[in-house]
């Protein structure tokens, strides 16, 4: 007879169980669909950070850019051998201020650099670098 008195009370505490029930799930549905979203929006930027690299170490004017690299020494100080997609490059008796222009021209084009050499002779330096693209 006590569960007939109390059966709308145990029908409203059922009801209140059932909605908390509810809005956990609700709020751990929102929290993983958060955590898949930044999933993936990691992933698209993965994606556009592969495709903007390949466009930049596919770009097709690198060979005229270290040609501009060249014309930047004089000749006499310049040994430079070119074969396909590979360069080796000599520059002797340079200032300071020229190996550093060179070493910041040939970082900020996108080649691989392979080995890079510099050497002090007296006041002077000489440079070798070797790089691919």
């Amino acid at each position: 007879m006590n569960v007939k008195r109390y059966s709308n009370e145990l029908i409203v505490l059922a009801a209140l169980l059932f909605a908390l029930m509810a809005l956990g799930y609700k709020f751990s549905q929102r929290t993983a669909m958060a955590e898949k979203n930044q999933a993936m929006a990691k992933e698209v930027a993965v994606f556009q950070e592969t495709i903007s690299l390949k466009n930049i170490w596919g770009d097709k004017r690198i060979g005229k850019k270290l040609e501009s690299i060249r014309k930047m020494v004089p000749t006499s100080k310049v040994k430079w051998q070119q074969k396909g997609k590979k360069l080796t490059a000599r520059f002797t008796d340079l200032k300071p201020s020229e190996v550093n222009n060179l070493v910041t021209k040939f970082l900020n084009i996108a080649v691989q650099v392979v080995s890079l050499k510099v050497d002090k002779n007296g006041d002077t330096y000489t440079l070798e670098i070797q790089c691919k693209w």
